[in-house]
């Protein structure tokens, strides 16, 4: 098929605001909890009125700061409370929130900062004030810098004392549907980052489209906790969504004390990245075999996944379903209760989570619901839902939207989440939305019931010196299915065989010494030599070579001393590979492998 398109079931009002949730809670359910906060090692509940109080006190604190109609507004903080509070605060006031990942180098946030003409930065820590010194004081557009940490809440609700209601009011009522809400920059796996302008009318569109699909997840008395980035547009158009729908979300950016803050706040859902599930299950293979049980992990784990399989052709059998049951009450039972014990489903987004981890989640009953989006689309234009689900895609598109197969193979979206341009950036704007229709860069298929699947990036496609097109996500995904394995890049453009740089998971590893009698003083050097690790590694390689042809199979790897991080520049915030910048940082090991 080449097209699919599903009917609106929705309009979006000429004055849409993303704010108005905030006064219709207000209004119609003051005593709905939206939000809780973990205050003293509780999570305390932040009722619907506390919270619209707030929003108005911030709000007017801005007005007070000198922020008019449509000025930009920067964030860059880690995943809190106050990010959705200003965030509201800032719509409520009429402005646009540019969004700044935490993580941002300083040239990354200068670029933001100055192509946005940002006139108010609100920072979290004084290391983020300290890291951006110089930055700040030369942009030529930013007014003031507050921090979070030290009192930026309260500065503005003091500042804002004087600004009345009907001031506040006269503002947010000057927003239309068309106005901007929102700046986000690209992530830059390639080039530097565009500014995609979203508008009250996009993110309105998201919520209303999202809330349709995923409407056993988006009901009154859910639980969720967020902690993807909030500067991330999966993680705040599920923000939004959640908020409309009287989810109850909880904040969190300490993701090293998870599993603790997920039995404590016993989420119903939760929203991640691939990599995220990727971690969850190559820590539960490794720690069963740390513990003596790898053998009935491995055999629970292929279960699950042939489980989940037969639930698309017909339904397990009596033996499946025995088999499935027993390995329910030994592992899955456990691995649902490492989620906080109520979860019962999971939403994926970001890049692609693969058939394997699909059908090993559905197996252990947290079906994980995998959606397609991209900056330009608001968050999700496509996604799997409990009463349409196919694994290994990644659904159908949302109500309101058409998705078609280009000639090339390229995806074309179309529909209202759909972004209107790129910020002062006209020349990428017309490259990229030709027709009508956004042209997302990415390769795909759309199956004839409408489901969408992604295979690969256009700028990711590798031509072999023999004229052989590799798409890489097949032969990565399946190298990382390996617990001892972190990252995979696959390479060879222009060469005579396909390779690979492997990086090591420093989670996995002192596990993984510990079992094949390896101390912890033994050099790099020595370990890439070791037998058992490329017995490993080869027998990854093996498995991932069997999904590809002849041609497309890896022929040689070399492992890295240290493995990808966004802190180096070679991940992005959502844990997607920079390849543009490991080729030209990790050049010579790449070289090394056809040398």
């Amino acid at each position: 098929m080449r097209e699919y398109s599903v009917p609106a079931s929705f309009t979006i009002p000429d004055d849409a605001s993303m704010a108005d949730t905030v006064f219709r809670h207000e209004t119609e359910s003051p005593n709905i909890v939206p939000f809780q906060r973990l205050i003293g090692g509780s999570w305390t509940d932040v009722t619907a009125s506390q919270f619209a109080k707030e929003v108005k006190a911030v709000a007017k604190g801005l007005i007070a700061s000198g922020v008019e109609l449509g000025d930009r507004v920067a964030i860059l903080s880690a995943t809190r409370y106050e990010w959705v509070l200003l965030d509201y605060a800032i719509w409520t006031a009429g402005g646009c929130t540019v969004a700044i990942y935490e993580t941002s180098s300083a040239d990354q946030a200068q670029w933001i900062l100055e192509d946005s003409a940002t006139s108010l930065l609100i920072l979290e820590t004084p290391a983020h004030a300290e890291a951006l010194k110089e930055v700040t004081e030369g942009a030529a557009d930013l007014r003031e810098v507050l921090q979070i940490d030290a009192g930026a809440i309260d500065e503005l609700t003091t500042r804002g004392a004087g600004v009345s209601d009907e001031d506040l009011h006269a503002r947010r009522h000057q927003v239309t549907a068309s106005s901007p809400a929102t700046l986000i920059y690209t992530s830059g796996t390639t080039g530097r980052p565009k500014g995609v302008q979203l508008t009250h009318a996009n993110f309105y569109a998201e919520v209303q489209a999202t809330q349709e699909a995923l409407h056993d997840s988006m009901k009154e008395g859910n639980r969720t906790l967020m902690f993807l980035p909030m500067a991330h547009v999966f993680a705040r158009a599920v923000s939004f969504g959640a908020f409309d729908s009287k989810v109850t979300v909880g904040h969190t950016s300490d993701v090293t004390t998870l599993l603790d803050q997920f039995a404590s706040f016993k989420p119903d859902f939760i929203l991640s990245v691939p990599r995220v599930f990727e971690k969850v299950y190559n820590s539960a293979k490794q720690k069963a075999h740390d513990g003596g049980k790898g053998g009935i992990f491995d055999k629970a784990a292929a279960t699950a996944i042939e489980w989940s399989e037969a639930k698309d052709k017909g339904g397990p059998g009596l033996l499946l379903n025995i088999k499935h049951t027993v390995f329910d009450k030994l592992v899955y039972s456990k691995l649902r209760a490492a989620l906080g014990g109520n979860c019962e489903r999971a939403v994926s987004g970001g890049a692609p989570l693969g058939a394997r981890l699909g059908h090993f989640f559905r197996g252990v009953g947290i079906p994980v619901y995998e959606g397609y989006g991209l900056t330009e689309t608001s968050a999700a234009i496509t996604v799997n839902t409990t009463s349409a689900q196919r694994i290994g895609s990644v659904g159908k598109p949302l109500s309101g939207h058409a998705a078609k197969i280009a000639e090339d193979g390229e995806l074309l979206l179309k529909g209202p989440v759909v972004f209107g341009g790129y910020w002062h950036n006209d020349k990428a704007t017309s490259e990229s939305i030709i027709d009508g229709w956004f042209h997302t860069g990415d390769l795909g298929a759309i199956d004839q019931d409408g489901y969408v699947s992604i295979t690969g990036r256009k700028k990711e496609i590798i031509v072999t010196a023999g004229g052989k097109n590799v798409a890489p996500a097949v032969l990565e995904d399946a190298m990382r299915a390996n617990a001892i394995i972190s990252q995979c890049l696959v390479v060879g453009d222009a060469k005579p065989f396909i390779g690979a740089i492997i990086t090591l998971d420093p989670e996995a590893l002192p596990g993984w010494k510990e079992r094949h009698g390896i101390t912890e003083d033994v050099s790099f050097a020595e370990l890439s030599k070791n037998a058992d690790l490329i017995a490993e590694i080869d027998k990854a390689v093996a498995d991932a070579n069997k999904k590809v042809s002849n041609a497309e199979q890896i022929k040689k790897y070399k492992i890295l001393e240290q493995d990808f991080t966004v802190e180096t520049g070679e991940l992005t915030p959502t844990m997607k590979l920079k390849r543009n910048i490991i080729h030209q940082e990790r050049g010579a090991e790449i070289e090394s492998i056809y040398s």
